[in-house]
């Protein structure tokens, strides 16, 4: 059997055997993530997941199978990721069994993660978290133990990851590489809100434009009662020139910001837009810059959080 491929920082992501998409049985792909604990194994569950894969992390031994089975009965999950690892205990003496019988039938990819002895103590002293192994052993000490335990599994994976030298996001980028078939970035999923600043602010946006200093429909006749999605009350807001030069010169703001926020490894971006009361003009620019952001090919969701309100 031919030993995989190790990936360091300077070598392109080849492996020894063919890729998980390269006839998987009926097109399902199930990837096992394992390896060493503080090697980055919930960090590239949660790039699988961004991917569109269905992500479980400590599936217990015994339902490894049967996991399997079940995703590859469902309609709805054509890709799967799953972590497997030292927490099972004496259960992962089970896994080698179970990987071969799934490997049997064309349904799993076995990705291993490691690191060296000092990264990975340093990053357990970074996090502060104890080593599923700790107990009475040093920190040195649980990562040798685990190292030696996880041996059996090590020689049966397809790919052997070498995390010591990447950052979060260059790991990032080497997975969506390897496992989306291309070196494209995965998309960066938008969110649009308006909201009204009377009505506090919105906790989860990583950027608020306020607009308020545009004139408010709430006093121009025949608008109160309406919201910016009624043509007048669109009228009114564009009636005024700064309107249009705002929405131009943020859309294009935002259009140079987006791929910069990818190559960071940000998959989702929420950017909300406040008036005084949220249902006039928030709403209005919201929803006329992500139709902006559409036509240039983004992917994006504008919601209205207090439009209701009064």
């Amino acid at each position: 059997m031919n030993k995989p491929r190790r990936i360091a920082k300077t070598q392109p992501p080849v492996v020894a055997r063919p890729p998980p998409d390269a006839g998987v049985t009926g097109g399902y792909e199930l990837v096992i993530i394992t390896g060493l604990s503080g090697s980055g194994k919930g960090s590239v569950l949660k790039v699988f997941e961004d991917m569109g894969f269905y992500a479980v992390d400590n599936l217990p031994i015994d339902l490894i199978l049967t996991f399997a089975e079940l995703c590859r009965q469902s309609p709805e999950i054509s890709r799967a990721a799953l972590v497997v690892d030292i927490r099972e205990g004496e259960a992962l003496r089970k896994f080698p069994k179970i990987f071969q019988q799934l490997r049997k039938q064309g349904l799993a990819f076995l990705l291993f993660l490691e690191a060296g002895d000092a990264v990975l103590q340093r990053r357990f002293s970074e996090t502060r978290r104890p080593h599923p192994l700790g107990g009475r052993r040093s920190v040195l000490g649980s990562i040798r133990a685990e190292r030696k335990a996880l041996q059996p599994i090590e020689k049966l994976a397809d790919l052997i990851l070498d995390t010591s030298k990447f950052n979060i996001h260059e790991l990032r980028r080497l997975i969506v590489a390897r496992f989306r078939g291309g070196h494209e970035d995965p998309p960066l999923l938008i969110a649009i809100n308006s909201f009204g600043f009377k009505h506090g602010l919105p906790s989860e946006s990583d950027l608020v434009f306020d607009v308020r200093f545009l004139p408010n429909p709430n006093y121009a006749p025949g608008c109160k009662t309406l919201t910016g999605r009624h043509a007048k009350v669109i009228h009114y807001i564009r009636s005024f020139p700064q309107t249009g030069e705002f929405i131009g010169r943020i859309s294009d703001l935002l259009l140079y910001l987006i791929p910069h926020y990818v190559r960071e490894g940000k998959s989702y971006l929420t950017i909300g837009f406040g008036c005084t009361g949220g249902r006039h003009r928030s709403v209005m620019i919201a929803e006329a810059v992500g139709r902006n952001l559409e036509s240039a090919g983004s992917e994006v969701k504008v919601s209205h959080r207090d439009i209701k309100k009064t």
